[in-house]
């Protein structure tokens, strides 16, 4: 897969996109990066560290958040975009599921879009991607965490989300797909998805795993978000088992240690 100058080999290597939050209010990081300089003091800290991709992030998607306006979002986002673009040579990801930041982010130079809502709460998403010809990730979610059969309708969702793509005119192979972790789902959900992450692979499509200091880690191991590095880096190792190609991270050194060695000791395995 391409995204920006970049190939990624996603049959031999898991890759890591360094969350990058340039909001005030995110659950774990909130305000630390929202002037320009701090945003780039941290993307040039997650690239050091050997991050592979920049996810920008302009509104937070917590528990309870405040949704913010599309022109605000823009503000955030695009003077960063164009900044990393500017100072690094690193696909950047936009995390939005707004058509007009979508656009604005992409025009600015974000090389991928990520769409918690999985091109269905915006319209005019799907159709944006499809005139920038980027690649798309979409996430699992529905507005309720009601199920008749869990991992089965987790699937079916995703796949609703791959046709609106595809009727859209976006390439087969400009998909990745995210399981949701933490979104519509309850505490043991996520648990079980996390157990069973390989069913995704009947979708034939690059997965991002996203867990990061989430509360499904908060919750098992009783602690707050700034405490769950160990509890991320035990789920990176899944992900890395169960063949995701790309795991979202706030920390991204430890996590890409983690990856390196668990790939060290898969690829063993395959001798």
């Amino acid at each position: 897969m391409k995204i920006g100058n970049k190939n990624f080999d996603l049959k031999e290597q898991t890759y890591i996109m360094g969350i990058l939050n340039v909001t005030p209010d995110s659950f774990s990081d909130g305000g630390k990066y929202n002037s320009v300089m701090e945003a780039m003091k941290q993307t040039q800290k997650m690239v050091a560290e050997g991050a592979h991709i920049i996810d920008v992030g302009g509104e937070s998607t917590r528990p309870n958040f405040t949704q913010i306006t599309d022109e605000e979002e823009i503000r955030r986002v695009v003077p960063v975009i164009k900044e990393i673009k500017k100072q690094f040579n690193i696909p950047v990801s936009i995390d939005t599921y707004k058509s007009k930041v979508a656009k604005a982010a992409i025009e600015a130079g974000a090389d991928l879009v990520n769409d918690i809502w999985g091109l269905k709460y915006d319209s005019n998403m799907a159709e944006i991607i499809r005139s920038y010809d980027v690649p798309v990730c979409v996430t699992h979610n529905r507005k309720v965490a009601i199920y008749e059969n869990y991992l089965e309708d987790v699937i079916s969702d995703l796949e609703d989300s791959i046709r609106i793509g595809l009727s859209a005119g976006i390439k087969q192979e400009k998909f990745i797909i995210d399981p949701g972790i933490g979104f519509a789902k309850t505490y043991e959900m996520n648990l079980t998805l996390l157990n069973h992450l390989e069913e995704l692979h009947r979708l034939e499509l690059p997965i991002l795993l996203g867990t990061s200091r989430k509360s499904v880690i908060g919750l098992t191991l009783d602690l707050p978000p700034e405490q769950r590095l160990e509890g991320t880096i035990a789920t990176t190792v899944i992900g890395v088992l169960k063949g995701c190609s790309f795991i979202r991270v706030h920390d991204v050194l430890p996590n890409y240690r983690a990856v390196k060695m668990t790939e060290a000791i898969r690829k063993e395995q395959k001798v």
